[in-house]
């Protein structure tokens, strides 16, 4: 069973930001910043791919009223919204869920760096994606 899974049965001890009868949002045990949130849906579902869009609209609503109260209680100036899925991506638990990382400043301890390839063909891409 899954970290997450035992933390909706009760077998793990968490600190509830926020539960219904379908989702959960705690605290993260490893707080990038202060505030750094975790909303995920009770029943077990691996990832983006797999969770129904019924789900992952209430989850995302979910996600988005409690960024505005992070922010808001935290009195963080921004806010970073992270979902890894899969392994390369770095997904540790396979269980859906969303970062609410809140930002107070560029000092942060998050770092979060798009580096460009040097060498791209868009048309190319676009025919992968699309064709």
């Amino acid at each position: 069973m899954c970290i997450f899974c035992k933390i909706v049965n009760n077998e793990l001890p968490s600190y509830k930001v926020y539960e219904d009868d379908e989702f959960l949002a705690i605290l993260d045990i490893a707080q990038t910043t202060d505030g750094h949130t975790l909303v995920f849906p009770k029943k077990h579902i691996v990832d983006i791919f797999e969770i129904d869009d019924e789900t992952l609209s209430k989850l995302i609503t979910l996600t988005k009223k409690l960024s505005d109260k992070v922010v808001t209680k935290m009195n963080a100036t921004g806010l970073n919204l992270l979902n890894n899925t899969n392994e390369s991506a770095g997904q540790s638990v396979h269980h859906i869920h969303f970062h609410i990382i809140p930002r107070y400043d560029e000092s942060d301890e998050v770092t979060i760096s798009f580096n460009r390839k040097s060498k791209f063909d868009l048309e190319e891409i676009l025919n992968k994606i699309n064709g």
